[in-house]
């Protein structure tokens, strides 16, 4: 079985419209939905927004479901005007933004205590251009965080939740994969009004994606 994590109801409508033989409950205050998408038996658990939901939700499908992948769905906000709002987009690997033991341990910002390096490796197919990716419990136009994510992080895109995923598919040994739709660019105005004029885009896309990454994935 392949396991979806996804932040909300409006992200996971494409991928819940596609599948087969539904069967929905609710768990631990998650809704989780079951059945077979393109063939493949898939479970989509639907964890609200930010890292603790996530982590909570990934815990559950590993606990609940034993998945051979678990995949991180969701629009994000790009870093680069190289990125395509819209666009689609596969994650190399993921850090932490706003986790910090620089002080404690003199490690880079967002290395776990439990890792020796910031980012965790996620596994790619190779279908879609592959960026790295930032996670933080912020939602924000902050100069300081973009200079954080941008010059001394290096990435390429942020969000909310991949990073509590990537974590919690470690500790599992769950293969994790992260695709990742755009939604806005930092520098292009403001985050939110883009966020909320480009969804029907990226669901677009989601919809048209879909089948091609779930025909790259294991499960």
């Amino acid at each position: 079985m392949i396991c979806f994590i996804i932040a909300m109801d409006k992200e996971a409508a494409p991928v819940i419209s596609a599948m087969k033989a539904v069967k929905e409950q609710v768990i631990c205050g998650k809704r989780v939905i079951c059945g077979t998408l393109y063939g493949k038996d898939a479970a989509v658990i639907i964890c609200g927004v930010g890292k603790a939901n996530a982590a909570c939700g990934t815990q559950l499908a590993a606990d609940k479901f034993n998945p051979e992948e678990i995949i991180n769905l969701g629009v994000a906000g790009g870093l680069s005007h190289e990125l395509k709002v819209g666009g689609i987009y596969e994650i190399s690997s993921v850090v932490q933004y706003d986790f910090d033991l620089t002080q404690l341990n003199g490690t880079a910002i967002g290395t776990l205590d439990e890792c020796a390096e910031n980012y965790l490796p996620l596994q790619i197919c190779g279908v879609y251009p592959a960026k790295k990716l930032a996670t933080g419990d912020r939602f924000n136009d902050s100069k300081k965080d973009f200079e954080l994510l941008t010059t001394v992080l290096n990435a390429d895109i942020r969000d909310m939740e991949c990073g509590a995923v990537a974590q919690v598919c470690m500790h599992a040994k769950i293969p994790c994969r992260s695709f990742k739709i755009i939604s806005d660019l930092a520098g292009s105005g403001s985050t939110t009004e883009q966020y909320l004029k480009n969804l029907s885009l990226c669901f677009k896309t989601l919809e048209s994606e879909l089948k091609n990454i779930v025909e790259t994935l294991n499960g």
